[in-house]
């Protein structure tokens, strides 16, 4: 799951991003208001943390001027500015969620996944499809009630691909949800992770749709 962290504050934002990576997330951390306004208009994360006090371009302004561009990303404010009239103004502008510091990375984490499920229309911790089964918190995938060893970019592609089953993803969506900045992504990178998924699941759990992307399907029950 690939975020956006708006934080100018060095230790705490270092802190942040290497406490959400342990969790599973992948964090691209920008640092002023502009470059995160910037970022989050490319529209390749799931979800953003967005401090108030950054930079060339406050966070409420940064929140406001996204939600005047119908861009839903779901955002959630992490900031030092407590008063209850801070926190409504934040709320009203089109944060998803607001959060006081310090907080704790765990806390942070499950708040996390609880917006991005929301985006997805999703109510539920366990993502299911058919006898597929799969934990975001855990990092755990039960096929048929029976644990599935995933690496960590297999786990994250069929996450992605479950958030958006019966959806269409190209190979670029997936690959800007599977890598952060920083890294280097092989042409046949999507294919590859795929295809093993392919061969621990199962063989038609996956559709290519040729020249447009793939598609998770509900896997079939085992006779």
């Amino acid at each position: 799951m690939r975020i956006l962290l708006a934080e100018d504050d060095t230790l705490l934002g270092d802190g942040l991003r290497a406490g959400l990576r342990q969790q599973g997330f992948l964090v691209d951390w920008v640092r002023d208001g502009l470059a995160a306004e910037r970022e989050i208009v490319k529209g390749d994360y799931q979800a953003a943390v967005l401090d108030l006090g950054l930079p060339l371009k406050d966070g409420l302004d940064v929140l406001q001027s996204l939600r005047h561009q119908k861009i839903n990303m779901p955002v959630l404010v992490l900031t030092a500015r407590d008063a209850v009239p801070d926190r409504i103004k934040g709320l009203d502008l089109g944060a998803d969620d607001y959060v006081v510091k310090p907080v704790d990375l765990f806390e942070l984490g499950a708040r996390l996944r609880s917006l991005v499920r929301r985006a997805h229309g999703q109510t539920q911790e366990m993502l299911t499809c058919g006898e597929l089964q799969l934990s975001p918190s855990a990092r755990t995938v039960l096929l048929s009630g029976q644990a599935v060893a995933l690496s960590m970019r297999e786990f994250d592609l069929l996450h992605v691909l479950m958030l958006n089953a019966q959806r269409v993803m190209s190979r670029e969506q997936l690959e800007q949800q599977l890598y952060s900045w920083g890294y280097e992504v092989e042409s046949n990178a999507v294919e590859v992770h795929i295809h093993h998924l392919r061969k621990k699941l199962q063989p038609d759990l996956i559709q290519t749709l040729r020249g447009v992307g793939y598609m998770l399907m509900a896997p079939k029950t085992p006779s």
